[in-house]
């Protein structure tokens, strides 16, 4: 073999080594998961449907969603970026273990608004009081839930009619819609006929501040209140 030869040999040589030890490299959109026809997303899919569980719902729960909520705190930063891209933000109280979406207020900006706070209606809002306090006297007496019958909710609000008051039967429908509304709202969660489950969430709709302002207005009797 001449000197030449040897050369080339080792030029080759080296140069297959290289191409060994520096795997080349794969554009970061190749490594993009493609779920459907067209599909131009780059979150894989497991925080893909968590940022669609959060604007679908009030909120994400880890009892609820236990595989859901690691996916999240896992891109808690990314699904963050992704909201704040629409002006919303992302809430996550790792106490209660719980995530929800706030609109992105502030001044001088023209946003869009796309979460509205809609006012509780005045049945509404003594049931959250009702259910609050509950939950409250249940944590602080190391009970793991906290529950509540129908007609625990229907008494406690019928207490607050007028004295004269005669159409009972169309309070009852009122307050049966209300009732319908925070589970609606995952207020509460009904476990059997009549009967509800508190849900922790009812912590962070009405902290301690709110609570003392919403029993003031109870007291100076407002017929309605935002929530």
């Amino acid at each position: 073999m001449t000197d030449l030869d040897v050369d080339e040999v080792e030029a080759t040589t080296g140069t297959d080594a290289a191409r060994g030890t520096f795997v080349e490299t794969v554009a970061i959109e190749d490594d993009d998961e493609v779920l459907f026809a067209g599909d131009t997303g780059v979150l894989p899919f497991e925080a893909r449907r968590v940022l669609a569980l959060l604007l679908q719902r009030r909120y994400l729960s880890a009892a609820d969603h236990p595989a859901e909520w690691k996916h999240l705190l896992t891109h808690q930063q990314v699904l963050s970026s992704r909201l704040h891209d629409l002006f919303v933000e992302l809430v996550v109280d790792r106490d209660y273990e719980i995530a929800y979406k706030r609109q992105v207020r502030s001044e001088g900006l023209a946003i869009p608004v796309l979460l509205r706070d809609e006012p509780y209606k005045r049945i509404e809002t003594l049931l959250m009081l009702f259910v609050r306090n509950r939950f409250r006297q249940e944590q602080g007496s190391g009970t793991a839930a906290a529950f509540v019958d129908a007609e625990e909710l229907t008494d406690y609000t019928l207490g607050f009619l007028a004295h004269d008051e005669t159409n009972l039967a169309a309070r009852r429908r009122e307050i049966d819609n209300a009732v319908a509304t925070l589970v609606r709202e995952q207020v509460l969660a009904e476990v059997a006929a009549g009967r509800y489950r508190i849900l922790p969430v009812v912590e962070i709709l009405l902290p301690v501040d709110r609570l003392a302002e919403l029993t003031a207005w109870l007291r100076a009797d407002t017929p309605e209140v935002s929530a």
